[in-house]
C-alpha cells in the first residue's frame, strides 16, 4: 500500500454568488463536508468592515470550501448542484506544503519592548529577555502582525513601575479576549500576572491556547473559555488587565461587558483597529474608560485605557 504524502493535496470548491446567496451558499458547502469557508470580493471592490450584524456589502461574492484532498470532487459538485441547482460549482487542487517551514522560514526571535521576546521552538533565545516560546498553529498570533506586537509591547510597558510607582501588571489577573494562539496571555504570565483566562468562539484556538501554555509552563495558571463560560471562570472576580485584539465592530458592542468585568481602575487595551476607526471606538469607550491617545503602526491602532472609578 502506498504511503500518503506528507503534504497532502486540498480540494477547493467554489462559486460566484450575489451577495444574498452568501448564507445558503456557506450552508451548503458546510453541509457536503467543508472543513473552511471563505468569502471574498468578486470584483475587487474595496468596502469598510461591515458593522455587526450585517453581511458583506460586496455585491458580488467568490466563496470557497476547503475540502480534504482524498474527498471525490464529483460527489460534492453534484450535492452542491442539487441544493443549489442555479449556482455555477468549480473544482480546483491546492497543492500541500510543509506550512510549519514555511512559517518559520519567515519567524524568528522577535523582541517586544525592554524584556519581551517571541522565540520559535528550538532556536535561540535573545539574552536577558522574558521568553514566549511558539511554535506554528492553526491559531492566528504569532507577534507579527501590528496589532499582536502593539499589545505585546503594552503589556512589556505594564511590567515596569508608572510614573506613580505602580507596576500594574505583576500578579494581575488577566483576560484575553479573543485569544487565538493564546500569545497575550502567555506573555502577561511571564511578564509576572498571577493568572490569565483566555477567551475565544473558536475551539480550536481554545486548544492552541491550552497546547501553547503548556508548552510555556504557564498552564496551571491559564483557563482558556468560551465567552459564555467567563462569568462563570470569573466567578465574581473582576479582572486587573483586559486585552481584546479582535475587530473594530465586535469591540463596539462587547465594551460595556468588558467594563462590567474590570475592576475601577483596571487597565484596557483594544487592537485589531484600523487607524481610521479609533476616534470612533474611543469616543464610545470613554462612556467607561479614561482612554488614552491611540497608538498606530502600519494602518493598524492600539486604544488604551483606565476603568473609570464611578461611570
Amino acid at each position: 500500500m502506498p504511503s500518503s504524502p506528507a503534504h497532502p493535496d486540498w480540494l477547493e470548491i467554489s462559486a460566484t454568488v450575489a451577495r444574498e446567496q452568501a448564507d445558503a451558499a456557506e450552508a451548503d458547502l458546510l453541509a457536503a463536508g467543508a472543513m473552511a469557508v471563505t468569502l471574498l470580493d468578486a470584483e475587487d471592490q474595496p468596502v469598510l468592515e461591515p458593522l455587526p450584524g450585517e453581511t458583506p456589502l460586496w455585491p458580488t461574492l467568490c466563496i470557497t470550501g476547503l475540502f480534504p484532498g482524498d474527498a471525490d470532487p464529483l460527489r460534492i459538485l453534484a450535492e452542491l448542484s442539487r441544493r443549489a441547482p442555479g449556482v455555477a460549482w468549480r473544482s480546483s487542487r491546492l497543492a500541500g506544503r510543509a506550512w510549519e517551514r514555511e512559517w518559520l522560514r519567515d519567524f524568528g526571535p522577535r523582541r517586544f519592548g525592554r524584556h519581551l521576546a517571541v522565540v520559535p521552538g528550538g532556536q535561540a533565545a535573545p539574552q536577558g529577555c522574558v521568553v514566549v516560546r511558539l511554535d506554528p498553529g492553526l491559531a492566528f498570533g504569532t507577534g507579527t502582525h501590528p496589532t499582536t506586537a502593539l499589545c505585546l509591547e503594552w503589556l512589556d510597558a505594564l511590567a515596569l513601575p508608572d510614573p506613580r510607582g505602580d507596576a500594574p501588571l505583576p500578579g494581575a489577573l488577566l483576560v484575553d479576549y479573543g485569544c487565538g494562539s493564546g500569545i497575550l496571555a502567555i506573555a502577561a504570565l511571564q511578564l509576572g500576572a498571577r493568572a490569565a483566562i483566555g477567551v475565544d468562539l473558536d475551539p480550536q484556538a481554545l486548544l492552541a491556547t491550552r497546547d501553547n501554555a503548556a508548552a510555556n509552563g504557564v498552564a496551571d495558571r491559564l483557563v482558556a473559555c468560551e465567552p459564555e463560560d467567563l462569568d462563570t471562570v470569573l466567578a465574581g472576580r473582576k479582572a486587573d488587565i483586559l486585552l481584546a485584539n479582535i475587530l473594530a465592530g465586535p469591540l463596539h458592542e462587547l465594551l460595556p461587558a468588558f467594563a462590567a468585568h474590570l475592576r475601577p481602575g483596571g487597565r484596557l487595551a483594544l487592537s485589531g483597529i484600523l487607524a481610521d476607526q479609533a476616534a470612533a471606538l474611543c469616543r464610545r469607550a470613554a462612556t467607561w474608560f479614561e482612554m488614552e491617545q491611540p497608538e498606530i503602526r502600519d494602518e493598524w491602532a492600539r486604544l488604551a485605557g483606565r476603568r473609570k472609578v464611578e461611570d
